[in-house]
């Protein structure tokens, strides 16, 4: 089967996470993707935390398969190729500040006079308007902004930190993706293309359901740790094991709790399913001595055939081989130009065809750049040419 994107080209000026995120779940639909980088830094995942000359596994998790051409967009002719790109291209994508494109001449006006089916996408944290449309940012500083850093942590203790990026990816990767999918729908429709304005702060925003439920009901949220699925529930937590490990209790429906209640012999537990406040601490500090008593390991054989909703709290490394995600061929492997073998998610979409076995590494900066402007009928004196005055950047440079 043909991938559904297959023969859609994008354009990706984006960095670091939510952007080329974005990009690549396009290109895991079939979609080529060039990423577009500048002349210098290029795109500074590739180096971040990294020592010299290594690339970080995070860039190459990011921008798999997809290809890069290195050009100066403040240089006429660098500005020229990339509208000599945009021609030929289907989506573009962006994540500059407010203002930036348009600077570089480059906004959507432009691109539209030289391609009106573009499909252009600028992702930024507060969006193109309003009173902090400039500002910087961070996936917290989005969060936090959103109401959804408030909910995040224990009862009585201080906002948490998590380490999945809920605006950049939720808000900035997932939603600029669908609606990127839903705009190539119009065009194909419609015949025209489209500009759209995804704001990391919005979407987040809009994802934000369940505190901004409770506050349309009783005026404000519940207090951090104290809704109905952060702590309220003895029946909904996390509860620590004997090695210090945690077991996740789901059984939020009364039928699976009233297993749990059948798998640990403690049957009295079944009438209080309903109990809230003190009651329900008092529950709490129960089970949590039941979990306490025995390390992760016995909990995980005792719950193996209850479906109950009950399951180990794993760390990252055992994910990658918890036996669903590799029953589900979504852990695989790409070897990088540096000989290292990274495990790595496979796309998790699938479209009645295997996942690959072993992923393309993420691109040199400019490794693509002679190939494809060679594609675009550009002759090889004119690209030595710009090679030379920096209007473009080879992967050769680098070596």
């Amino acid at each position: 089967m043909t991938l559904p994107l297959a023969g859609l080209t994008v354009l990706d000026l984006s960095r670091l996470l939510p952007g080329p995120m974005c990009s690549l779940h396009l290109q895991d639909m079939g979609a080529r993707v060039i990423k577009i980088e500048d002349t210098h830094a290029g795109d500074y995942t590739r180096s971040l935390g990294m020592p010299k000359g290594l690339t970080s596994p995070v860039f190459h998790i990011l921008n798999r398969g997809k290809e890069s051409v290195s050009l100066d967009l403040s240089h006429p002719d660098g500005h020229q190729l990339l509208l000599q790109l945009v021609a030929r291209a289907d989506i573009l994508l962006e994540s500059f500040r407010p203002g930036v494109m348009k600077k570089l001449g480059l906004g959507y006006e432009r691109l539209c006079a030289v391609n009106p089916q573009l499909v252009m996408c600028s992702i930024t944290g507060f969006g193109q308007t309003g009173p902090w449309a400039n500002n910087a940012g961070h996936d917290m500083n989005y969060c936090a902004t959103a109401g959804i850093l408030d909910q995040s942590g224990e009862a009585g203790g201080p906002p948490a930190l998590g380490n999945f990026q809920i605006a950049d990816l939720a808000g900035g990767s997932l939603s600029a993706a669908m609606a990127i999918l839903a705009a190539v729908v119009g065009r194909f429709r419609h015949g025209e293309g489209s500009y759209l304005d995804i704001s990391m702060t919005d979407c987040a925003f809009a994802n934000n359901v369940i505190p901004l439920a409770a506050m349309n009901l009783m005026g404000k949220a519940m207090p951090r740790g104290q809704d109905m699925l952060t702590g309220a529930r003895p029946c909904y937590s996390l509860y620590k094991t004997a090695d210090n490990r945690y077991m996740a209790v789901g059984a939020l429906e009364q039928k699976f709790w009233h297993q749990l209640c059948d798998v640990l012999a403690q049957p009295d537990w079944k009438t209080r399913y309903h109990d809230m406040g003190p009651l329900a601490e008092q529950l709490r500090a129960e089970v949590a001595a039941v979990f306490a008593a025995q390390p992760q390991a016995h909990w995980r054989e005792v719950f193996a055939a209850t479906d109950c909703c009950v399951t180990p709290v794993l760390t990252p490394q055992q994910a990658f081989e918890h036996p669903q995600l590799l029953a589900r061929e979504m852990v695989q492997t790409l070897t990088t130009p540096q000989g290292q073998t990274l495990r790595c998610p496979a796309t998790p979409f699938c479209f009645n065809e295997p996942k690959p076995q072993h992923l393309r590494p993420g691109p040199q900066q400019g490794e693509h750049s002679v190939s494809i402007l060679q594609n675009l009928g550009i002759t090889d004196t004119q690209i030595q040419q710009w090679q030379q005055v920096g209007v473009i950047r080879t992967a050769s440079e680098h070596s």
